[in-house]
């Protein structure tokens, strides 16, 4: 295992550890349905990671993710008119 490899496990398990105590300070609240946008936007992402090799590829399809993610955002916010 090289370092970059080290690096990214240990943010994986900081950020399950992080969820875990957020799930327990917050309780359990009403689950919201992820969107169509937000599906396909982590789907990209997840692309993006497996496909990391191909530099070119694996950035363009975790850019397009974001992108489709903070899109999704957006519209959620114009819907209940929420400032960001």
């Amino acid at each position: 295992m090289n370092a970059s490899q080290m690096y990214v496990a240990i943010a994986i398990v900081a950020l399950g550890i992080v969820a875990i105590v957020l799930y327990f300070i917050r309780g359990r609240k009403p689950e919201r349905k992820l969107s169509k946008l937000g599906a396909l936007s982590l789907f990209l992402v997840i692309a993006g990671i497996v496909f990391g090799e191909n530099r070119l590829l694996g950035y363009g399809l975790m850019a397009t993710g974001i992108i489709l993610a903070v899109v999704d955002i957006i519209k959620k916010s114009h819907n209940k008119n929420i400032v960001l």
